[in-house]
C-alpha cells in the first residue's frame, strides 16, 4: 500500500496541473485564483510544521494544537479567498444580466 507521505507528494502534481489550467484559461476570478494558489502556501507551511511537531514534541502535527491551528489558518484563508472571488463573479454576473444588454461577455474573464 502507498504511504500517506507518498500519496501527499503525488497529489501535488494533479493540483499543479489544475492551477496551470485555471491560470491559462484566464476565466477564473483573480481573487479565487489567488485562493487556489494560497493552498500551496498551506502545504508549504504544513510540511515544516509537521517536522517541527515530530522533532520538538515527538507527536504528529494533528496532536499539537497550537501548531496545527496555525497551519490550518493558511488553508482557511485560502478557502475564504476562493469563496470571495467566486462570490464577486456571481454578483457581477447578476448585475450584468439585470442590465438586460445585448450579448453578454463572460464576467469571469479578467478583462482580456
Amino acid at each position: 500500500m502507498i504511504s500517506k507521505e507518498t500519496l501527499f507528494v503525488l497529489s501535488l502534481f494533479p493540483y499543479l496541473g489544475f492551477l496551470w489550467f485555471l491560470t491559462r484559461s484566464g476565466k477564473t476570478p483573480p481573487l479565487a485564483l489567488k485562493g487556489f494558489y494560497g493552498t500551496l502556501v498551506f502545504v508549504a507551511v504544513t510540511i515544516p510544521a509537521a517536522i517541527y511537531a515530530k522533532v520538538a514534541y515527538n507527536e504528529s502535527l494533528a496532536n499539537v494544537d497550537w501548531l496545527h491551528g496555525s497551519a490550518e489558518f493558511f488553508l482557511t484563508l485560502a478557502n475564504i479567498l476562493v469563496v470571495l472571488g467566486f462570490r464577486e463573479a456571481v454578483i457581477k454576473a447578476k448585475a450584468s444580466s439585470q442590465k438586460g444588454g445585448g450579448e453578454q461577455e463572460c464576467v469571469l474573464d479578467r478583462g482580456e
